[in-house]
């Protein structure tokens, strides 16, 4: 199946989704860092199969995506800048000249794939931005509905939601679900929630929901207060601080008599990194790229670290470089250090193998606005393994795929 990756970025989600089956036939980013992490990695075949990922490093709003033809992709996909509705941005939304919704819905209406995947923060879903949240959700349902020049987004959307309203569109239509995921529900050793927004095309007939959590933090409170696993894994006797941890005394009550805990444990800071080596500051540890220490780091109001024994906060690329507290781990003793760039490549789940070019603060920076590859991957599976279930359709809704059109009324 063929994909369209946009905004790249690191590869977090270009990553995810070849790992579910998709072939990319081209990867839009305009940073020029993260696009030599790309390029140097695609040349390096570090992962296989990815030695023929086309990078495309241009401004998104200058690309035409004929050059991709029209028919011939199944899947686009991409976590649009999320600054314009971070909680630690500026809040400026569909005023920010970052915000790259609008052309994601070019893609679609453009390329018309079978499905897409459009990640972004959680902040998307503060009570400032539901209007436009819901218009945007609006627009990926029918892409081909275009706002004209003479009318704001707001006037759009009652457009699209007379549409909608009618239920007898007759052009191209996706339908379209969305949902707030943390990463730590799916195996990423990281507490990461960020919002999927996903469509398939109407006439592909296809029903499909968001895969269910696999991992949980009941899980790994009964590993590590009730049975004790958690430690005996690593191999280190109980802390004595685990013994005097008191949960309130009804959910206490409830794991213990409620029924058996299916999910896997959250995966922990130390589960992630207990087979990699103390970093050193001189040069990286052996067998492992982008592991070296970097110094200074310090705990203060607000910044205090990710303890080692739970899964990190989400990191962040942050406004004025590195946030101290998300990209710490915080040790029993109370000592902190800056999480190595390749550390904080496995909160997000990135393979080994895969080199970040630029400086700590620019790689940090990629890291932080990456989408973690294994949740990439379970969401692109999970869609990949609906697309496989039926043979591409050609031709649909009159033909749109052959010669869209955009519909004003």
């Amino acid at each position: 199946m063929n994909s369209i990756e946009l905004f790249t970025g690191a590869g977090g989600l270009a990553l995810g989704t070849h790992q579910a089956g998709f072939r990319h036939r081209g990867l839009v980013e305009w940073d020029e860092d993260a696009c030599d992490t790309l390029r140097n990695n695609a040349r390096a075949n570090s992962v296989p199969g990815i030695d023929d990922w086309r990078i495309h490093h241009t401004d998104i709003r200058l690309l035409s995506f004929d050059r991709f033809g029209s028919g011939d992709v199944d899947l686009v996909a991409g976590g649009a800048p999320c600054q314009p509705f971070s909680l630690g941005g500026k809040h400026r939304a569909q005023d920010d000249a970052r915000n790259m919704f609008p052309e994601f819905v070019r893609a679609v209406r453009e390329l018309q794939p079978r499905a897409f995947i459009l990640e972004n923060v959680k902040g998307l879903l503060r009570a400032s931005f539901q209007n436009y949240f819901e218009y945007i959700k609006l627009h990926l349902t029918y892409p081909t509905i275009t706002k004209k020049r003479t009318e704001d987004w707001p006037e759009h959307r009652a457009r699209l939601e007379d549409v909608h309203t009618k239920g007898r569109f007759q052009g191209v239509k996706y339908n379209v679900v969305a949902q707030l995921l943390n990463s730590a529900n799916y195996g990423v050793p990281q507490q990461r929630e960020r919002v999927f927004i996903v469509g398939f095309r109407a006439d592909t007939g296809l029903e499909w929901h968001f895969p269910e959590p696999t991992h949980s933090e009941d899980a790994l409170i009964w590993d590590k207060y009730v049975t004790g696993e958690y430690w005996k894994r690593h191999g280190i006797r109980r802390p004595a601080s685990s013994r005097s941890f008191s949960l309130s005394g009804v959910r206490m009550r409830d794991l213990e008599n409620g029924p058996p805990i299916t999910t896997k444990p959250w995966v922990t800071i130390r589960d992630t990194i207990a087979d990699m080596p103390e970093p050193r500051a001189d040069r990286d540890a052996k067998g492992f790229t982008n592991h070296k220490l970097m110094s200074g780091a310090k705990v203060y109001p607000g910044h205090t670290g990710s303890p080692i024994d739970m899964p990190s906060k989400t990191l962040k690329a942050g406004v004025h470089g590195v946030p101290g507290g998300e990209n710490m781990i915080a040790f029993e003793d109370g000592s902190v250090r800056y999480l190595t760039v390749r550390e904080a490549a496995r909160m997000q789940t990135f393979p080994d193998a895969w080199r970040f070019e630029g400086a700590w603060s620019e790689v940090m920076r990629q890291l932080g606005n990456a989408v973690p590859v294994g949740l990439a991957a379970v969401v692109a599976s999970s869609v990949a393994s609906k697309l496989t279930s039926t043979q591409p359709v050609q031709e649909h809704q009159g033909s749109e795929l052959q010669a869209p059109r955009r519909h004003h009324a």
